[in-house]
């Protein structure tokens, strides 16, 4: 999906050029958000009995993380970023954290979930924060 993404945003970059970094903090922003909202509202007695691996959970969750990995596509275009490699390490780090987070994360995630949540969403964020800056100058 980030591929897809990219190659969508690289049709239009030339259009956008002068809002790209606008572009690339709004999509940011908005998953940001959406993760610190996630932390912030969800009831954890709703996401105890979700089972996220079977039928409408498992499926939603895949859109859910489809759209974000073609968002993050969408962004690296505009920030004229090498999306092989930008690719390839995307697809390690989540087969990675993938394993890692079914390791442990039963274990932490009803003790810090939400906060681990909330603290990736201001990641994603600050990094548009950041991507904005630097387009600037102010950075």
């Amino acid at each position: 999906m980030p591929v897809i993404g990219w190659f969508a945003g690289r049709t239009v970059v030339d259009a956008l050029a002068g809002y790209d970094h606008w572009i690339a903090f709004a999509l940011l922003a908005f998953i940001g958000l959406k993760a610190i909202h996630g932390g912030l509202v969800e009831d954890d007695a709703a996401k105890a009995s979700v089972d996220p691996t079977r039928g409408w959970s498992l499926l939603m969750l895949s859109v859910a993380t489809s759209l974000d990995a073609l968002a993050v596509g969408v962004s690296l275009s505009f920030l004229r970023v090498s999306i092989w490699n930008s690719a390839v390490v995307i697809g390690l780090v989540a087969a990675a954290a993938t394993l890692l987070g079914m390791k442990i994360g039963s274990r932490l995630g009803m003790r810090f979930g939400r906060i681990m949540e909330i603290a990736g969403g201001l990641v994603l964020v600050l990094i548009g924060v950041r991507i904005v800056l630097n387009h600037t100058g102010i950075w």
